[in-house]
């Protein structure tokens, strides 16, 4: 726990350094794309001279300077299966990205799906020496916040302070400054696979860039998708992804739990692929341009011209019926929304004062995806887009890039987590002495 701590105020200071110097790459690492972004930062020197409009109210302080995806590859469920093969696509992504901007970039923040989330509700509370809240006192508010045992192999990815109390007042965002004797705070963290997570690290090493922060897309699509209000009182943001399926719930702006589905987009693509016997090529073109959910009359009578060229000149005539592709699609797609509803029940989504649901992410463009959801989960469904960055290209503003958007906003404003505060030395004395006789016995 003590390295992974290390590890990411590491990161936060290498962060802040690119953020200084103004420039900055943003990675989104999925199974169907790679996508890079470059954010040149406004209160950078020389960036406000390149036109005389500056940041407008309630919008990001940067600017999208260079953005190109590639197709994914080597990734599978949200995860690095072939090094080499996503390591390419990086490469491809990032320096056709620099191509645009007209500048190299060293540092990237990245964020990626998958890696088996788990979500931890825990609590800490700590006495005043002064009357006065400090940033130490908030430090060892959070380090007395008692960390279950997360699992061998299992790393932090995310550990947010979502509520502060202060004696009998309850629901501050930030106590510092305040008077009070004690201080108590409700902490949510996340973990996820530790071996993803070092996969992904080494990847980018190979690729010559220096790592500079990491999140998961289920948290960062919902900051770019849910509007103030959603994020306030209470929703979900399901990210439908091509390998996974993302689902993040926020409340009072923070998010309090995440979860994923090993189902996306993909799979409806394989499964179109194996009831019409095309390649995966084929399909997803089917899926995209006649795709659906709700068969009527009329798709009983349009035909879709499956064309190939295998050399059979009957196979390659083929053609089948709009209604084919629905009653393949469907069933996949409601696979997905009802393992998305069982992960929701189980966060006890059905308490929040609000419960709308949000679906973002490429696979969620399925016509009339946003009905069959709303009887699926049971809920208010709506479809959502990126909001709050400016400077993007027509080609980033759909749902599909509601994880890299987040990212932008992630990186530009993180919200406070653990790592950002000095945790007193204290509270790791017989863990620092027992890795330390470990250490000596291992070695001599």
């Amino acid at each position: 726990m003590t390295d992974l701590y290390q590890t990411q105020r590491a990161m936060r200071n290498i962060r802040r350094a690119a953020m200084q110097r103004g420039v900055v790459a943003i990675l989104d690492i999925g199974s169907s794309k790679v996508g890079c972004l470059i954010l040149r930062l406004e209160n950078a020197d020389g960036a406000r001279e390149m036109d005389g409009v500056g940041s407008m109210a309630g919008q990001s302080s940067f600017r999208v300077i260079g953005a190109a995806t590639t197709r994914s590859r080597g990734v599978r469920f949200g995860e690095i299966a072939v090094m080499n093969e996503t390591e390419r696509a990086i490469r491809t992504a990032v320096q056709s990205a620099q191509k645009m901007a007209g500048i190299r970039v060293d540092h990237v923040i990245a964020c990626f799906s998958g890696a088996e989330p788990r979500s931890y509700g825990l609590a800490g509370e700590w006495e005043l020496q002064d009357s006065v809240v400090s940033e130490q006192d908030v430090a060892r508010v959070l380090a007395a916040c008692d960390v279950p045992d997360i699992g061998e192999g299992r790393e932090v990815l995310h550990a947010q302070p979502v509520n502060f109390a202060l004696d009998h007042r309850s629901g501050l965002g930030d106590p510092r400054g305040q008077i009070g004797n004690r201080l108590s705070c409700d902490l949510h963290m996340m973990t996820v696979d530790a071996s993803v997570v070092q996969n992904l690290i080494y990847c980018l090493k190979r690729c010559d860039l220096e790592l500079a922060g990491l999140a998961s897309s289920a948290y960062v699509s919902g900051v770019s998708s849910l509007v103030e209000d959603e994020q306030e009182l209470g929703a979900a943001c399901i990210d439908m992804g091509g390998g996974s399926t993302g689902i993040s719930v926020f409340m009072k702006k923070h998010m309090i739990y995440a979860d994923s589905v090993r189902m996306g987009g993909d799979h409806v693509t394989s499964d179109i692929s194996k009831g019409l016997q095309v390649p995966l090529t084929t399909a997803e073109r089917i899926k995209t341009k006649f795709g659906g959910v709700h068969a009527t009359g009329m798709d009983d009578r349009e035909m879709i011209e499956i064309g190939g060229d295998s050399g059979d000149w009957e196979k390659d005539r083929r053609q089948v019926s709009r209604t084919e592709v629905i009653g393949i699609m469907r069933p996949r797609v409601e696979e997905i929304l009802e393992e998305a509803r069982a992960r929701l029940d189980a966060a006890g989504f059905d308490h929040l004062p609000s419960q709308q649901i949000v679906l973002t992410g490429g696979a969620s463009q399925i016509p009339g995806l946003d009905g069959l959801a709303a009887r699926i989960l049971g809920q208010r469904v709506r479809l959502g887009r990126p909001l709050r960055v400016q400077g993007l290209p027509q080609a980033a503003t759909g749902p599909a890039f509601s994880s890299a958007v987040g990212l932008c906003l992630f990186a530009a404003n993180p919200q406070d987590e653990w790592w950002d505060f000095d945790i007193p030395t204290e509270r790791y004395p017989s863990r620092s002495l027992k890795r330390a006789l470990k250490w000596f016995k291992d070695n001599w």
